[in-house]
């Protein structure tokens, strides 16, 4: 009974997870697109189904501690998907920002956004698509992978950053438009640690210790 919970839990954690990247997708195609309506569907379609998903798998956690007491793994994997739950909740707040901010830079003059952008947008989508795997196939291999990809985003912030202030001293009417990009940016950063914290948590369920206290192993 308790392992027919699980999974059906972790099914729960899959299609949340899916309609948090649908949500980071859209965002960013609306951007470079130009694409008002995919832009308001993020906080008006996606964001309160993501909001009640959220309070489903909350309430289906406390359930499961309460009447099954789980030990061990068990309870390891249920503490693990309260984390990625609220983890995710974050992220889908990100995502709306990225939306509401492309929505702010359709009002203005047209600002190329950085070549880097979609790239960095693909990178922290596949992370948290593999985060997500991880935590379903218990695949501790796959967390470290995905850990291993935040420094790729953090580069990819860091070129698109250099970018962004070189177009500004050149052009000081761009520099409301750029900023509203460096938010986009700083998003999906912080959309890329939050999957890194997931990779890290299914290394915790898994094999029972933290990643940051074996980093040199």
């Amino acid at each position: 009974m308790l392992a027919e919970k699980l999974t059906d839990l972790k099914k729960d954690l899959a299609e949340y997870a899916a309609l948090i990247e649908t949500m980071v997708r859209d965002g960013i195609l609306g951007l470079i697109n130009q694409d008002a309506d995919k832009l308001q569907n993020v906080p008006d379609k996606y964001e309160p189904r993501a909001n009640l998903k959220e309070i489903e798998i909350d309430e289906k956690c406390v359930a499961l501690l309460a009447q099954h007491q789980p030990k061990a793994k068990d309870l390891r994997t249920v503490l693990m998907a309260l984390g990625m739950n609220r983890d995710l909740e974050r992220m889908g707040d990100h995502a709306v920002n990225i939306a509401r901010n492309a929505l702010c830079l359709l009002e203005r003059p047209a600002l190329k956004p950085p070549f880097d952008l979609p790239l960095m947008s693909e990178v922290a989508g596949s992370m948290l698509s593999d985060a997500i795997s991880a935590f379903v196939r218990e695949d501790p291999a796959l967390g470290r992978n995905v850990c291993a990809r935040d420094d790729q985003v953090d580069e990819l912030r860091g070129r698109i950053l250099h970018e962004l202030i070189a177009c500004m001293s050149a052009d000081v009417s761009t520099i409301e438009g750029a900023l509203h990009i460096i938010k986009v940016s700083d998003n999906l950063e912080r959309i890329a640690d939050l999957a890194t914290n997931i990779g890290e948590e299914v290394i915790f369920m898994v094999e029972g210790r933290v990643l940051k206290h074996h980093l040199g192993e």
